[in-house]
């Protein structure tokens, strides 16, 4: 048994063994935490609105819903307009998964160089961190990933050779061009107080924070071992990123590129079968993906008591702490009316912008003096 385990660490630490992790990781998180996260606003939203809900499919629960649906997709004849650009519109929605799977990428799930010693074959070996790859541009990776979604809308929407696809698409690259500059100047607040651009270091600088004696995750009471430091020096920052991750996930109040009462369904107005349903999984992944960021910059990640200790709560409080995120995103999507497109820029330009400004400012000054 022990020879079988320490064959398993070597392969586990090959270049082709840790490829094969990864690929792996990836290919599972998409589609579970897409069909999860569906689910859940499948359920909550029935409950919101005093209706049962799914509840034959797969049981009574409803459970197996996503599932049908996507076998009902798929089985759906893929329909390609006539007069469409057909190389641009097959790639579309590919590129918009692509995205999202860019996304998964850095996100750290448990400490690095945590499990190498409970596994015999592995001691003494560096094995990576929970994230697929520890980047130290991690920040600035995110940041560019999640822009190739906007070329990916505005593709559909131009491709489709339909007014109401197009104004979708324009609508949502608008509306995802606006809101990518305030989350990037909420990051910098988080950049600033960790003085790194690796997510995987920034969830370590907030375990080992320690500001006038209060230590953050260091266990000293209930609630100071829970709750991270930037949850509260960077309240504003994680506001702003909130919104603007409703805004790039264009979810109600920030659904106008697919406005039903306006645009039919926006950018998504030609698409069928197996091509929707990328868009439509993508979404729900890009709901884990930007609630996993969320809660590494500003809720501590993985982080929490005794994860050096054990380190599967690692895993355990960040997917805790995504779930809290992503029940307020659907929360907020059946509590709030749909923005008009002036408001909407509006809140990007004269609001999110001067605050992220602001919280720069005060964040490099507190840095400076503390």
């Amino acid at each position: 048994m022990t020879d079988f385990l320490t064959m398993l660490g070597d392969a586990a630490t090959s270049f082709w063994g840790l490829l094969f992790i990864k690929l792996a990781m990836i290919g599972l998180l998409i589609p579970v935490s897409g069909l999860a996260i569906g689910f859940a606003e499948l359920k909550l939203s029935a409950k919101m609105q005093n209706r049962v809900g799914p509840y034959y499919a797969g049981g009574r629960w409803g459970w197996a819903q996503l599932l049908a649906d996507g076998i009902k997709f798929i089985q759906k004849e893929d329909i390609i307009p006539e007069d469409a650009d057909r190389p641009v519109f097959r790639w579309a929605p590919a590129l918009v998964m692509l995205g999202s799977v860019g996304l998964f990428v850095v996100i750290p799930f448990w400490p690095a160089g945590t499990f190498a010693d409970w596994v015999p074959g592995l001691a003494g070996k560096t094995i990576p961190g929970g994230a697929v790859q520890d980047l130290d541009l991690g920040i600035v990776y995110l940041l560019a990933i999640s822009s190739i979604s906007t070329i990916g809308v505005l593709m559909a929407g131009w491709s489709s050779a339909n007014k109401y696809s197009l104004m979708g698409g324009l609508r949502a690259a608008g509306q995802l061009i606006a809101y990518e500059l305030p989350m990037v100047l909420a990051v910098i607040g988080v950049v600033i107080m960790s003085q790194s651009l690796s997510l995987s270091e920034i969830v370590v600088a907030q375990g080992e924070f320690a500001f006038f004696g209060w230590d953050g995750f260091g266990v000293v009471g209930p609630i100071a071992s829970i709750v991270s430091p930037y949850m509260i020096l960077q309240a504003v920052g994680f506001g702003i990123f909130f919104i603007a991750a409703l805004a790039e996930l264009s979810r109600i109040p920030f659904d106008m590129p697919i406005a039903e009462s306006e645009l039919v369904t926006g950018y998504l107005t030609e698409y069928s079968g197996f091509r929707f349903l990328f868009f439509f999984l993508a979404e729900f992944a890009n709901m884990f993906t930007m609630s996993a960021i969320a809660a590494t910059l500003f809720l501590g990640g993985y982080w929490g008591p005794f994860v050096d200790q054990i380190p599967l709560l690692g895993p355990v409080y960040l997917v805790s702490k995504i779930a809290i995120l992503a029940f307020l995103m659907i929360w907020f999507r059946w509590t709030f009316p749909r923005f008009r497109e002036d408001q909407l820029q509006s809140l990007a330009w004269k609001w999110l912008v001067p605050l992220g400004l602001a919280n720069i400012v005060v964040t490099a000054v507190l840095k400076v003096v503390f």
